[in-house]
């Protein structure tokens, strides 16, 4: 997957996590599938971001960015903010 690919996974990820939010917004709450919908789309958009920083990283060290693969979420998730 090239960088193109990842960022146009992004853009699809967050036009639906912004329909959901939205559709939670006028149901107060959404539902419980909405809510871990939400969950997993937040979780892949962690796993895009972490993949397209290091094939950038990689690509500034001038090693391969193809050699870089997604990482796991529970790996991902554990990030400090």
């Amino acid at each position: 997957m090239d960088d193109r690919n990842i960022l146009k996974r992004i853009s699809e990820l967050v036009d639906e996590e912004h329909r959901l939010r939205s559709t939670a917004q006028v149901n107060e709450a959404g539902t419980a599938d909405e809510q871990d919908r939400l969950r997993e789309l937040e979780e892949s958009l962690d796993q895009c971001w972490d993949l397209l920083r290091r094939r950038r990283a990689a690509r500034q060290a001038h090693g391969d960015p193809e050699a870089q693969g997604a990482r796991p979420v529970s790996e991902v998730e554990r990030y400090l903010q």
